[in-house]
């Protein structure tokens, strides 16, 4: 009878996106309300997010989707729904998903009536859904990265049909953006301008479980914008896998730089920041918008992966130590009060001693403000899982230890140049090892504690910058 209201309710569902949505939230609005009588409490849903600023970005429309439809959010992972936005970029956090599987499965068996969802990168292995398809029945949905925006369709199919529902695409060329999203911040928020990879870095799975490269078009990121500004952000964060290459795609190609011009003349967003940025793709124009307009922040990501011209190459990151020197020392000239971060990867197959301390060098030269470092991860499906020389686990290890050990040093070093200047600083939230103290982010990223209240988060305040703790700074308002 179940099935047949489900095949029903399908044949009425619109055909075009997000009509068709708001259709299926609207069910599972009806749903979600009768089983809240039946349990005897409201549904409660909970999403734990694994992975990147798109992944974050990602689940606030998730939860959006799901409080629209009736569920209260809750931060237990005891709730009615619970919902993993996994990723897959390094092995590890694969693993912590398999892990956090077993606790939930210990709680479906207390509530049987719990429903478990896995969606995000990590779907996009079929190895991975097959494995959760023989080894982990009893989770109750299975949806990848393109299809994000069908939760409500996808979730009203299993509480109707009873049964596990996977649904998989592997790839899209839509867009579907119009849908509720419940943001963490009300003064800042992440927007994504576009969708997809194409650089197909030897070490990286993204390009295969985010799909090609897609824009947004310009006008639809600048009415969310304006949307957003009058719901007061303050701060956007621009989203994409390589911003640099954004428009590509469109039928009227738009660069980056452009975007950057437009989104700055919306009335309301005074703080404008964006990742991440490939070298190979950083223009002249870019450097030039950021250096003239206040409203970018003074801040960028710039992944260097490798200082080894040799072992750059054979990650296939089109660019040389050299042509990255170059860049990093054009950007420093032309905005001088810039911070620049950067990933390191430590122990790409066939890196030697002579590698490495190429990466050193660029390291002490470019002087990053902070670095992510990491190590190595092999992903079955990349070229380069199947390269011959991977470096000893040792090896590695102490290489990443001494590289750490120099970023951070330089990175304490620079962060003493601004002690005695005044910054203005907007307060994300309550300092939570002092309650006399706030917790604001710099236009360069760094952060800084100071005396303030609850009354003054979501400002943008101006703060005398007093002491250096190596990676943050004490101040006091002005």
């Amino acid at each position: 009878m179940e099935d047949q209201v489900y095949t029903d309710n399908m044949k009425r569902a619109p055909e075009e996106e997000p009509e068709r949505q708001q259709y299926f939230m609207g069910l599972l609005r009806e749903l979600v309300r009768e089983k809240s009588r039946e349990y005897g409490h409201p549904l409660t849903a909970c999403i734990q997010t694994f992975g990147c600023q798109m992944n974050a970005k990602d689940s606030e429309k998730l939860l959006g989707i799901l409080e629209e439809a009736g569920f209260q959010a809750s931060d237990s992972e005891a709730s009615d729904f619970v919902l993993y936005n996994t990723c897959t970029v390094r092995d590890n956090a694969n693993q912590r998903v398999y892990g956090r599987l077993g606790y939930l499965n210990s709680l479906k068996q207390k509530n049987p009536r719990m429903r478990i969802a896995l969606c995000g990168c990590m779907m996009q292995e079929p190895a991975v859904v097959e494995r959760i398809r023989k080894s982990y029945r009893f989770v109750d949905l299975v949806f990848g990265t393109h299809n994000i925006y069908k939760l409500a369709e996808l979730l009203y199919r299993q509480m109707t049909e009873g049964h596990m529902v996977i649904d998989i695409w592997q790839g899209t060329d839509k867009i579907v953006e119009d849908l509720p999203s419940q943001r963490k911040y009300p003064f800042k928020c992440g927007v994504n301008i576009m969708y997809g990879c194409n650089n197909f870095c030897s070490y990286c799975i993204v390009p295969y479980v985010r799909g090609r490269e897609r824009s947004r078009e310009p006008e639809d990121i600048l009415r969310e914008l304006h949307a957003l500004a009058e719901d007061g952000v303050k701060e956007v964060m621009l989203l994409g896998q390589n911003v640099n290459s954004y428009g590509k795609t469109l039928a009227r190609p738009m660069s980056f730089a452009n975007l950057l011009e437009e989104a700055a003349k919306v009335p309301g967003i005074e703080r404008i920041r964006f990742m991440t940025s490939h070298p190979k793709d950083l223009s002249d124009e870019l450097i030039a918008v950021m250096r003239d307009c206040p409203k970018i922040c003074r801040h960028l990501h710039l992944p260097l992966q490798s200082g080894s011209s040799r072992i750059l190459k054979a990650m296939n990151r089109v660019y040389d130590k050299e042509q990255y020197l170059a860049l990093a020392a054009k950007i420093q000239k032309e905005i001088p009060d810039l911070s620049l971060t950067t990933d390191i990867i430590v122990g790409f197959p066939g890196e030697t001693e002579e590698d490495f301390q190429e990466t050193l060098d660029v390291v002490r030269k470019v002087r990053y403000d902070s670095a992510f470092t990491f190590i190595y991860s092999k992903r079955t499906g990349t070229p380069a899982a199947a390269m011959e020389d991977q470096v000893p686990e040792p090896v590695v290890k102490d290489r990443f230890d001494r590289l750490l050990k120099e970023v951070q040093k330089i990175s304490a070093e620079r962060c003493k140049k601004d002690v005695g200047k005044t910054l203005d600083a907007l307060v994300e939230g309550m300092d939570t090892h002092d309650p006399a103290l706030v917790t604001g982010r710099l236009s360069n990223n760094i952060m800084v504690h100071f005396p303030g209240t609850g009354e003054d988060i979501g400002k943008i305040l101006p703060v005398k910058l007093l002491e250096s703790k190596g990676f943050y700074y004490m101040g006091e308002r002005v």
